[in-house]
């Protein structure tokens, strides 16, 4: 029987998603509390590696039993067991070919700056005193659209076979001294979002022009896009399955 569980978690303690090595990850905390609480030895798979100190505030994840579950129940517990900067949504039942992260159709990113220095929030985004022309970073995000390569703002020495993403909105957002920069695509690179939004920064600072994104995605090359801004502001807010894998 293959599950599907949707849960939201603080990143700031975690070294990423993914299992590391003598490093505390969401889904190593995670893998532990449902083995336990089960009785048996799990191993949850992902939607996605979020990196050290990205938030989400929807994931999801799957793994599998033999026997069916009381899916409300294993809810409750987890909620009770784990730390409380993991929280668990659901838990569904999916088809058993059903895969987090090959069946998601699209995925979504906020990118949260302050552009004003607020103790409240200052380690879930990252604050900017100068001046941004936000009418330019939009000129700038639009221009993603157009083209489906971005090697440019991918890590390097990734072990990606391909760099190509559909990505299908992209726009800046300015609410109560608060910059939210929100991109949707069909999947993303390792830190394509972060080099987005810190070459946006740049174009809103006036380092760069807007149409400076056409040649810098041409280029394919990471020391032509922007900088990598601060994990702490980068939330994956949606991640959108195929109603056909749910039972």
């Amino acid at each position: 029987m293959r599950y599907f569980i949707q849960l939201s978690y603080n990143g700031s303690a975690y070294h990423g998603w993914q299992i590391q090595p003598n490093a505390i990850t969401v889904q190593g905390t995670l893998n532990d509390a449902i083995s336990k609480l089960l009785n048996t030895e799990i191993n949850i798979t992902g939607a996605g590696r979020t990196d050290t100190g990205v938030h989400a505030s929807q994931m999801f994840a799957h793994f599998d039993v033999e026997d069916i579950i009381d899916t409300e129940n294993l809810t409750f517990r987890l909620n009770a067991f784990l730390p409380n900067d993991i929280a668990i949504q659901s838990i569904f039942k999916v088809k058993d070919d059903a895969h987090v992260r090959f069946h998601a159709i699209k995925r979504s990113y906020d990118y949260k700056i302050s552009l004003k220095k607020d103790v409240f929030n200052f380690n879930y985004t990252y604050y900017i005193h100068q001046d941004l022309n936000i009418e330019n970073m939009n000129k700038a995000a639009k221009i993603l659209l157009e083209y489906d390569d971005f090697q440019c703002f991918s890590k390097s020495n990734t072990d990606v076979k391909t760099y190509i993403c559909k990505i299908e909105y992209a726009h800046w957002k300015l609410e109560n001294n608060i910059l939210t920069f929100t991109i949707s695509a069909d999947r993303f690179l390792r830190n394509m979002v972060r080099a987005i939004v810190g070459t946006c920064v740049n174009v809103g600072l006036g380092k760069l022009k807007p149409d400076d994104m056409h040649k810098i995605i041409a280029s394919k090359d990471r020391g032509e896009a922007g900088f990598s801004v601060p994990a702490k502001g980068l939330y994956l807010t949606e991640v959108l399955y195929p109603e056909h894998i749910i039972m």
